[in-house]
């Protein structure tokens, strides 16, 4: 289990001899472009492999983790057709998930999909990437997206542990937004790559971060020691993130949370009393009306 970041530097000596310097992420990349018919089918693969590389060679924080402790997560990218040569529109589907303390259970932490996603890209490119300035919607993108992992990551370990990551994909939504492409303005839609990066520094959904933190901290990771306690933690870090529903009703990061754990919240409560079960469902039908159907297999419904 990593380390919360906050205390890498007071070990680093002692560890110092166990620890291995590995990248943060550990992403697996898969790309679908069988509408694309007039563009050899080899640009993708070398893409593939390209992006590949970008995510899991780049360094992007400077903490220490060891190489199984590598932030598990998936780009999953449908290229619907060639606008030209070398410049494609698409969709990408971004997932992480974490291990959970002391079992070989990994708990989703992400999970969506961005429609937004025009791109260039040439046969055998580099994919460079700065921080500092936009000259590439892919690699901003996939940027973008690492620091937005990275960080969700962070906040499950530790409170609002996920900050500087937020901040820094915020910079890349500001670099970006002075380009022509789409997801990064906030007047385009409330479902995009600016609206992820404000939400999520934004002090009024402070408590969906808080939340973030309890869920699987004191939640998840208890539950192999401590089963009930550990469920009583969700169910307090669910009904809190009620005030991020009564603020923001259709609040764009709970739709996010709630398509990533709507499964495993079923899951945790099926052994539940009676009692429990209805109580999860009553809250859960008012902040996550969309999966209704789901949380009613609790009660048999």
């Amino acid at each position: 289990m990593r380390i919360p970041r906050l205390l890498l530097l007071a070990f680093s000596i002692v560890l110092s001899g166990n620890m291995v310097n590995a990248q943060e992420l550990n992403c697996t990349v898969q790309i679908d472009s069988r509408n694309v018919t007039n563009v050899d089918r080899k640009v993708f693969e070398t893409l593939q492999t390209s992006i590949f590389e970008f995510m899991n060679n780049t360094r992007w924080t400077n903490d220490i983790f060891k190489t199984d402790e590598r932030i598990e997560c998936s780009f999953f990218i449908t290229v619907a057709q060639a606008l030209s040569t070398d410049e494609f529109q698409a969709s990408i589907t971004v997932q992480s998930r974490r291990p959970v303390y002391k079992t070989s259970y990994y708990t989703p932490i992400l999970s969506f999909e961005d429609k937004d996603f025009t791109f260039r890209y040439v046969d055998l490119q580099q994919l460079e990437f700065s921080e500092n300035n936009f000259s590439s919607n892919l690699t901003s993108t996939l940027a973008f997206y690492a620091y937005l992992i990275i960080g969700l990551d962070y906040d499950t370990f530790a409170p609002e542990g996920g900050t500087p990551f937020y901040q820094r994909a915020q910079n890349i939504v500001n670099n970006a937004s002075t380009s022509t492409y789409q997801g990064w303005k906030a007047y385009e839609n409330n479902r995009n790559r600016y609206w992820l990066a404000e939400n999520l520094l934004n002090a009024n959904f402070k408590q969906f971060r808080q939340s973030m933190y309890s869920y699987h901290r004191r939640g998840l990771d208890v539950m192999n020691t401590d089963i009930e306690s550990g469920r009583n933690e969700i169910y307090n870090s669910l009904e809190n993130l009620q005030q991020v529903w009564n603020l923001a009703p259709g609040a764009f990061l709970l739709q996010i949370f709630f398509n990533a754990k709507v499964d495993e919240i079923v899951n945790v409560f099926s052994q539940s009393f009676p009692d429990n079960k209805n109580k999860v469902v009553t809250l859960m039908n008012q902040i996550d009306p969309a999966h209704t159907n789901k949380y009613q297999k609790l009660i048999g419904g």
